[in-house]
């Protein structure tokens, strides 16, 4: 049996056959606040109506539904036997007319892994709540389904709730709730529009709701009326800014109105923050769902806003990207998400305040995609997606930003006008309907003029980074004779692509910074290409390939740029070209181009200057991986020392009460390693040393207390008086973490105990456990757990659902034992585990590779 994977062959089949004309829904989620039965899960009612036809009359085919128990199933009138019919996953169809009923009456199983129905109960009030999350199969854990994107269809949900429960979906609600049988309540919810089943919804709880709307003349007599929401738990109630969230929203809604030319078409939108999410949000139409952490509960940095803004944009941008059109199969992933992580940054520079989310863009999520893209599992943008296993790992840096990237490169090949052009003709020629590349590239064809085959080719059905180095010729006065960029790629992936990018000289001003001077824009084509319009101009101390970020690749330097990078990276005066240059040297580190300690040097020289609050905490994040994994092991001491003691010297030196004050507090908990650094943070907890301006709110106390746990010096005793005063279900997280990070082999073993061998923890314990048991401090203790690690993932990823296994691979991985033993342990796991999953043997690669990677950088650091 395929068990709960489904393959494309088996869907391209399905979706050959079937088509479906409507979903009837109705669940009763009233045993959420019951007592659970002893010895099986907590379940709730599920009842399904699907009208659906078949073109061969007379064929096989099958629904989708995992639950522990279906109580009836009924086709065409005709009583099926769910001992016979049903495998767990699966519901048997045979004889089909042309014209079908299905009826399925289940009890489906409330998750505690963020899949499906995930049920939360909120430790600080005791309330319950419940929402939805289905990517890229999971409504088959709620309701029967056809579980595949190509399948659209209406739905209509009727939901049974506690009395007093607010509940939403993804259409409005008809009428007001009626009381139900047995107590409770019964909400009706109006006909979708024709929507895939992975993008349906339901959210239900006690949750703190606020309101909003937005209009908006469509013409002279429509005008168009959206009902806003946002939701939240009770208890983060007091925390929550909704007046932000919406101010963002309509920003939004009006500029994708203004460029896409396609009213919103949804009806309502809601907006729900919920606890225990996997993801950082679901688009979901009509009822967006976003992880609770971007209700901020402390004070967080300016980078933190400008993020959850993007957020915010990014699934507003799947209404059109991804909802109204759909990929056919998950191969075309990209079609939504390259396109929504393209315009989030889009929409967000030229509708909101956050104007330097191109920045941002060139310094976080390029750099997530490099990283993807530079491992063996890297794949085009256009990925081969065999079955729903290959779908869940390809949410990747790839699949988000090399795709936004590409846009990116797509927009100054184009045009701005062709492109926007181009998605207007998409969604009227395609809506409600699903897609493949093909049709996205012929509706760029007209509007551009050009032949995109070969520019498709390149870029979105080849896989790998380019890198761009400038090569430079001056005369016997010091002027430029020739300039080239220089292209080249890894051996394993040697397209080599055209390239529209922009090439900027900087010098030295003479009481100011590094400045461009002259500026050309060039079609990069093959292993050389001249850039004749800098011929002349005088030489200049840096050269920077790809200024304003226009093309995806990795910069790379001649060698008197370098010298300037190394001696003034701080003095570059424009904030995106410093963002490059920052990406540039850290690409350059992780590849054992430039020893660790010299990027290290250059943070704690220059990264006080850095006066965009989000590269400098992406400086701060690189640092710690850099001390964790690419520094010689004999240097990490005296390296994290030198780091502890700039990040203090910033700490003091920053504005009091600013986000850099924030961010370089953060940092030097991070790094601190001495004794006067621990006993400092131990003052600034328990108030007897103060930093001017520097508020130390729960979010920081923990920070702080985590720290101090890893070197030994909280106990338990201290972590539970820290829970009391955070009584919450953060609180909660921050407990679990801290209690797995202090160091003794008990602790290690008992967390290591939590995570393998029950699953009685929710996601969310799941990964603080992890995280609390993976602490660079704790090397010794979790070197006992190499050998464990290859004996255990294979049963743990067969029986545990994906989202869990995925977390556990990854983040059990022995990487804090960085030797060439765990590199062989890995080699001989994968030479004798060839048969094991493919999902699970791609993760174990992707772990081999970042390891090997971080023994080529120590290799280099150690050689400086």
């Amino acid at each position: 049996m395929p068990g709960e994977n489904l393959s494309r062959e088996e869907a391209r089949e399905r979706a050959a056959a079937l088509s479906v004309e409507r979903y009837d829904v109705a669940l009763d989620v009233r045993s959420a606040v019951e007592p659970s039965a002893a010895g099986g899960p907590r379940t709730f009612r599920s009842t399904t109506v699907i009208d659906f036809r078949c073109g061969q009359p007379g064929a096989s085919s099958f629904a989708d539904l995992i639950a522990p128990e279906v109580i009836s199933a009924r086709l065409n009138g005709r009583e099926l036997d769910p001992a016979v019919v049903f495998d767990g996953s699966r519901i048997a169809l045979d004889g089909l007319a042309e014209r079908n009923t299905l009826v399925v009456d289940a009890r489906c199983a409330y998750s505690r892994t963020g899949e499906g129905l995930h049920r939360f109960e909120d430790p600080e009030d005791g309330e319950v709540y419940l929402y939805t999350q289905y990517e890229p199969a999971d409504a088959r854990r709620v309701f029967a389904n056809f579980e595949q994107p190509d399948l659209k269809a209406p739905f209509t949900f009727q939901v049974t709730a506690p009395e007093g429960w607010t509940v939403v979906s993804n259409s409005a609600r008809e009428g007001e709730p009626e009381p139900a049988d047995g107590g409770g309540a019964t909400s009706r919810f109006l006909p979708t529009q024709p929507i895939s089943t992975y993008i349906t919804a339901v959210v239900a709880g006690p949750y703190h709701v606020e309101t909003d709307h937005y209009a908006r003349a469509l013409d002279e007599k429509t005008v168009l009326d959206i009902p806003l929401s946002a939701l939240c738990r009770r208890s983060l109630a007091r925390h929550f800014d909704a007046d932000e969230i919406f101010t963002v929203t309509k920003q939004g809604l009006d500029f994708f109105h203004d460029h896409f030319d396609y009213p919103y078409p949804f009806g309502k939108y809601d907006q729900a923050f919920v606890p225990e999410y996997n993801l950082g949000a679901m688009e979901n139409p009509g009822c967006v769902t976003f992880r609770e952490e971007f209700v901020f509960r402390g004070k967080v940095t300016r980078a933190s806003y400008e993020h959850r803004a993007n957020v915010v944009l990014h699934e507003m941008t799947h209404m059109w990207f991804g909802d109204l059109v759909t990929m056919r199969w998950w191969d075309d992933l990209w079609l939504k998400e390259s396109f929504a992580d393209f315009m989030g940054s889009f929409s967000q520079v030229e509708a909101t305040e956050y104007t330097e989310g191109w920045i941002t863009f060139a310094n976080r999520r390029k750099a997530w995609a490099y990283r993807a893209d530079q491992r063996p599992s890297t794949h085009p943008v256009v990925a081969d997606i065999r079955d729903l296993e290959d779908a869940k790992l390809n949410f990747d840096g790839i699949t988000y930003s090399k795709g936004a990237s590409v846009l990116k490169q797509l927009v100054a090949y184009v045009g701005r006008d062709a492109f926007l052009e181009a998605a207007r003709r998409y969604f009227k020629r395609h809506a409600y309907g699903n897609t493949t590349l093909a049709d996205l590239l012929s509706v760029l064809g007209e509007t551009s003029g050009r032949d995109m085959t070969l520019w498709s080719r390149a870029w979105l059905e080849t896989a790998g980074v380019n890198s761009l180095t400038p090569q430079v010729v001056y005369d016997a006065e010091g002027r430029i004779t020739e300039l080239s960029v220089v292209q080249t790629a890894d051996e394993a992936y040697p397209e080599l692509r055209p390239h529209r990018v922009a090439v900027g000289l900087y010098r030295h001003e003479t009481g100011g910074g590094l400045e461009r001077y002259a500026r050309a824009e060039v079609d990069v084509a093959g292993p050389t290409t001249v850039v004749a319009e800098l011929a002349g101009q005088q030489r200049p101390d840096l050269v920077l390939v790809n200024d304003e970020d226009l093309t995806y690749c990795k910069i790379r330097f001649d060698e008197e740029s370098l010298d300037t990078l190394r001696a003034r990276l701080g003095e570059v005066s424009d904030p995106l070209a410093r963002a490059l240059l920052w990406s540039a040297v850290w690409n350059m580190t992780r590849d054992g181009l430039m020893p660790a300690r010299d990027y290290l040097d250059l943070v704690l020289r220059f990264a006080g200057r850095e006066s965009d609050i989000g590269v400098l905490q992406s400086l701060h994040q690189q640092a710690g991986s850099a001390l964790t994994h690419y520094v010689a092991p004999d240097a990490r001491e005296p390296a994290a020392r030198a780091q502890a003691e700039g990040a203090l010297r910033e700490l003091r030196l920053a504005e009091p009460g600013s986000g850099h004050q924030l961010a370089w507090a953060r940092f030097f908990a991070a790094v601190a390693t001495s004794a006067a650094d621990l006993q400092l943070l131990q003052g600034l907890l328990d108030g007897t040393a103060k930093v001017d301006g520097l508020d130390v709110d729960q979010e920081l106390r923990w920070t702080f207390l985590a720290t101090l746990t890893e070197h030994g010096l909280a106990d338990a005793a201290a972590i539970a008086a820290e829970r009391a005063r955070d009584d919450t279900a953060s609180g909660h997280r921050h407990e679990v973490r801290c209690l797995a990070a202090r160091p003794s082999a008990g602790v290690k073993a008992a967390a290591w105990a939590a995570v393998v061998e029950s699953d009685a923890l929710s996601n969310a314990l799941v990964e603080a456990t992890i995280a609390g048991f993976a602490q660079p401090h704790a090397r010794d203790l979790v070197a006992p757990y190499v050998e464990p690690y290859f004996a255990a993932i294979e049963e743990l990823w067969a029986s545990r659902s994906i989202e869990i296994g995925m977390s556990v691979v990854r983040g059990l991985y022995p990487a804090l034992r960085d030797s060439e033993e765990t590199l062989a342990a890995t080699d001989a796991w994968l030479t004798g585990h060839e048969s094991a999953a493919p999902a699970l043997r791609r993760l174990v690669l992707e772990a081999r590779d970042d390891l090997a990677r971080a023994l080529r950088a120590q290799a280099c650091d150690a050689g400086r």
